[in-house]
């Protein structure tokens, strides 16, 4: 039997988790995407990165499938993509859905606090 342990693991060695600072860094950068893999409830409650797609992560194979009428065109298979939520964990776990799916250029920025505390931007709350 497979534990949650056993896929954060898999997932953290599939998915490189960069700081907050770098993420800050490359949130200047008009080709980076970045996305919040959070419930609305908690992006209501804590704001979310400027800009960010808001992909919640019960609906990320969906909405990343072009094939799918609900695709959200931001995500190109070699666009940089970074992924956010509110510790890490859902982020790396989306990080290596997305990679398994082709694409190739994902990173995991961790929590949405470390983003805040890191001085980047954000909307909402």
């Amino acid at each position: 039997m497979k534990t949650s342990k056993d896929y954060m693991t898999e997932a953290n060695a599939a998915v490189e988790r960069i700081s907050s600072a770098e993420a800050v860094t490359a949130h200047s950068d008009p080709a980076s995407v970045f996305v919040d893999v959070r419930d609305s409830a908690s992006i209501a409650q804590t704001g979310t990165i400027k800009g960010a797609h808001h992909i919640p992560r019960g609906m990320l194979e969906f909405i990343a499938d072009p094939a799918t009428a609900i695709h959200n065109a931001a995500l190109t298979p070699d666009a940089p993509i970074y992924v956010v939520c509110a510790a890490g964990g859902q982020a790396a776990l989306a990080g290596k859905t997305l990679k398994e799916m082709g694409y190739s250029n994902v990173r995991n920025i961790g929590g949405i606090g470390d983003w805040k505390a890191a001085g980047g931007a954000v909307e909402g709350a």
